[in-house]
This record gives structure tokens, sequence and C-alpha cells, in this order.
């Protein structure tokens, strides 16, 4: 593998903080010991009743346990195969969780955004991933600089930081179900 092809690679791994590593393994250990257990006990609960197969809550226990499972090891592998990012910025330049209300010079309006990790991101709640085209533009840029969106090799947008503010990690995100 030459290294532009070592580099995408790199580049696909999923962006973690340390905290969201941390609610991700409190994720797989509460699946193990409390999720885990129950769906097990449903399996041989379902199974109990007889006649495998017309029996739909044995199937529906196997689905149950089998997605918990998955999950499991879905998450064990976004923890193996992160890239860590600091969470740490300058007190006047756009970070990791912080809220920033930019202009959009197009349209004429404003909005209000939180940088956050990609699994963290729903934009439709304002929360937009350090990964994604604006994310991107705007880390690492200060209070009234005009950034360039780069949507596509001949397409994007500007934007104006109007506000930062250092908001901090909120601990009632919830890492995102896949």
């Amino acid at each position: 593998m030459n290294f532009q092809a070592q580099q995408r690679v790199m580049d696909m791994r999923e962006q973690l903080t340390e905290s969201d590593i941390k609610k991700i393994r409190e994720e797989i250990e509460y699946r193990k010991l409390v999720v885990r257990k129950e769906a097990i006990e449903a399996v041989k609960e379902a199974r109990a009743q007889g006649d495998l197969s017309e029996n739909f809550e044995y199937y529906a226990a196997k689905k149950d346990k089998n997605r918990n499972e998955s999950r499991i090891r879905y998450l064990e592998n976004m923890i193996k195969n992160a890239r860590v990012v600091s969470d740490k910025s300058g007190s006047d330049e756009v970070g990791l969780n912080d809220t920033v209300t930019l202009y959009f010079e197009d349209d004429d309006e404003e909005e209000v955004y939180r940088l956050v990790t990609s699994i963290r991101g729903n934009s439709l709640k304002g929360l937009i991933s350090i990964e994604s085209p604006l994310g991107k533009a705007v880390r690492g840029h200060k209070e009234g600089d005009s950034v360039y969106v780069r949507l596509g090799e001949n397409a994007g947008y500007s934007v104006v930081i109007k506000k930062i503010e250092k908001t901090g990690e909120d601990d009632t995100d919830r890492i995102r179900s896949y």
C-alpha cells in the first residue's frame, strides 16, 4: 500500500476524544454485564415454551441478543480503529465542543452550531461534526474570520464567524446508535 492509500485509510478512521472513548467503554460494559444477561435469559425463557418452529418470542429474543452482540462488536471496533483528537483549542479560536454563530453571506442569515465529533453529530440539532465540510472549515479560525467552505472541487460558500462560545463538553450527549 502506497503512502497516499495509507493516508486515506487513516483519514477514514473515526475521530474521538478521550471522553467519547470513555462513554463508549461504559456502554460496552453495560451491554456486556446487563443487556447480555437479560438477552440470554429471554432466549432461555422463550426456548422453554416448547416448539421453536412457531415460537415468535424465541426468534424475537434471539434477534435482540444478536443485535446487542453486534453493537458490542461495532463499539469495540470503533475504539480499536479510532484516531484520538484533542478537545483543546485556543481561547479565541473555534474548537471541538465550542458553539459558533456563523453568518452565511449568500443567504444573509445567521445560524448557531456546536462542533462535535462525528459520533455526536446531528445537524438537525445544530451539532456539526469536525469532519464535515463546515466543521473542517471553521475549526481553528477566530471571530471575524471569513472562511470558505469547500463542498467539492468547484463548489462551496463563504461564512463569517460572528461569535465563539466556549461551551465545553455536555455530559448529556449520547453516543449515536447505529
